[in-house]
């Protein structure tokens, strides 16, 4: 039977040593440290299957020993070693983080229990998530229905995504229905208000969230700094969820300087996202400004071709400094151990921007592949092949080289995806883009209840491809077919993730800044 390890840290750690000598009698194998910070240095050279934490230690407390531990592995049972007899405040321990507590002074039979029952807490685990999110199920409810801001969206989608993790972990079908189901009337809320309100942002911009086009001015070069690189990392198609996800790891290694969330213009598209964030440009403007670079819907060719172009031009444009930067694109295992592989070169420049285009490649895989469609079945599937292809790829090799150097990382995406499930009929001319989740021409005929309908492309800053052209965006978790060969097209796109409207997983979307430890 394999050795059970364990860690205890208690600042009095030589009155425990009965305990400790009961369970080495007993097959385990203890460590004991007597303060907070010798207990973080042994828990990184674990590896340990259960930590005993004094609450009251000099120093590091207990609970913010427990804090830098859960960041470094939240998996790892540990129980709370407590004078504090608060059953309501220990509830809340147990609830949040801790996976059980001892009440001093502690006799070995509690210890041994303790041991054993630890499966146990599961279940109180799970009771205090269900009814945490019952009582926050209520608030949520009653603010969808206030006129929220883009600032308020923002946090009622950070809240819905930090349940949805949450509530992934515990066997309850029924909370996860109510969640969907929250979700569902969160989004058809959230498309009201972008239906009422789109349109002002490009009028009124000072009264607008952060977009597309405004990235690098608002939130990348206010910190550059002449002394300290700054790695931006792009990775197209990442959701607010997925990053946080990823940022469970990427913490191990930096401290988290910012996170936030800015606003995907529409389309949710790459060519129009993604070029309209290292441009910092609006599509019209880049049309008119690049009329050899842009590219429509309907011209021939890739649309994202000429990033570095537009980086360089705005750049010289907004920042007006003369600044040594780079741009990557990384679409293939091997690009990304290049990338690696130069790091020592780009420590040269003052900017670095590198796109990584995986999450977008698994997304479209998962329409393709029938075995991609398997294993990402819902969000929650899609969430774990992020993770793990995040914990083998090149990039995370990349962050452990930086995060001994002294540098800044920005990890944030153009857009993000949703998974959809209600077709709406659409038909168009033999020039209509096949985007499922945004249409662009002439004469389009649709199911107006399910579209934001854009009359003159010009309001959003969108080019016009004909004068009478309009565009379309589907929303909430629709998607658009066309009347002949409806069935065939339902077969194939349902429950697939796509991008390009409206919905709160598309738009609201993650930009975090790190630092170094």
């Amino acid at each position: 039977m394999q050795e059970t390890h364990i860690l205890w840290a208690d600042d009095e750690i030589d009155f425990l040593k009965p305990h400790i000598l009961l369970l080495q009698e007993r097959g385990y194998k203890v460590v004991t440290v007597n303060n907070g910070n010798d207990a973080v240095d042994a828990f990184k050279n674990g590896p340990f299957d259960l930590v005993f934490l004094d609450e009251n230690m000099p120093g590091l407390t207990g609970l913010e020993t427990l804090a830098i531990l859960k960041g470094i592995n939240p998996n790892i049972p540990t129980v709370l070693v407590t004078k504090n007899e608060e059953e309501h405040l220990m509830e809340d321990a147990i609830g949040s983080k801790i996976d059980d507590y001892l009440i001093k002074p502690v006799n070995p039979k509690q210890i041994l229990l303790t041991i054993k029952k630890l499966t146990e807490n599961k279940r109180l685990i799970s009771e205090k998530t269900s009814m945490a999110y019952q009582q926050d199920f209520r608030s949520l409810g009653m603010s969808l229905n206030d006129n929220l801001d883009f600032e308020q969206w923002a946090e009622v989608y950070k809240k819905l995504i930090y349940w949805e993790i949450s509530l992934e972990k515990l066997e309850d079908a029924g909370m996860h229905e109510i969640l969907t189901m929250q979700k569902s009337d969160a989004n058809t809320q959230f498309f009201k208000f972008i239906e009422k309100n789109y349109i002002s942002w490009f009028k009124n911009p000072e009264n607008s969230p952060t977009l597309s086009h405004q990235l690098f001015k608002k939130k990348v070069f206010p910190t550059l700094k002449e002394d300290k690189p700054t790695f931006f990392f792009l990775i197209d198609n990442l959701r607010y969820d997925q990053w946080q996800i990823i940022n469970e790891v990427i913490t191990e290694y930096f401290r988290l300087e910012e996170e936030t969330v800015y606003y995907s213009i529409l389309p949710t598209a790459t060519q129009y996202a993604r070029n309209a964030i290292f441009s910092g440009l609006t599509p019209l403007e880049m049309e008119k400004r690049f009329p050899k670079e842009w590219q429509n819907d309907e011209d021939e060719g890739g649309k994202n071709l000429y990033e570095d172009v537009f980086l360089a031009d705005q750049i010289k444009r907004l920042y007006r400094k003369d600044i040594k930067h780079s741009y990557t694109k990384v679409l293939t295992l091997d690009q990304g151990k290049d990338v690696v592989d130069n790091l020592g070169n780009l420590m040269q420049n003052n900017l670095n921007v590198l796109v990584y285009n995986f999450v977008d490649m698994l997304s479209h895989a998962r329409t393709d592949m029938a075995m991609i469609r398997e294993l990402a079945n819902d969000d929650a599937a899609y969430r774990s092949l992020t993770l793990s292809w995040f914990e083998h790829s090149p990039l995370l090799d990349a962050l452990k080289w930086l995060s001994q150097r002294n540098v800044r990382v920005i990890i944030t995406t153009d857009h993000g995806t949703i998974r959809v499930k209600k077709p709406s009929k659409i038909v168009g001319d033999r020039n209509t883009n096949t985007n499922l989740r945004y249409k662009q021409g002439k004469n389009l005929n649709f199911v107006e209840k399910d579209v934001f309908l854009v009359k003159n492309p010009h309001d959003v800053q969108l080019p016009k491809l004909h004068v009478s052209s309009t565009f379309v965006f589907a929303k909430e978790d629709s998607y658009f077919v066309y009347p002949n060969n409806y069935n065939q097209f339902v077969n194939y796109f349902n429950g697939t993730f796509q991008h390009g409207g409206v919905s709160l997983e598309e738009m609201v979307i993650p930009f975090a800044s790190y630092t170094t430890k």
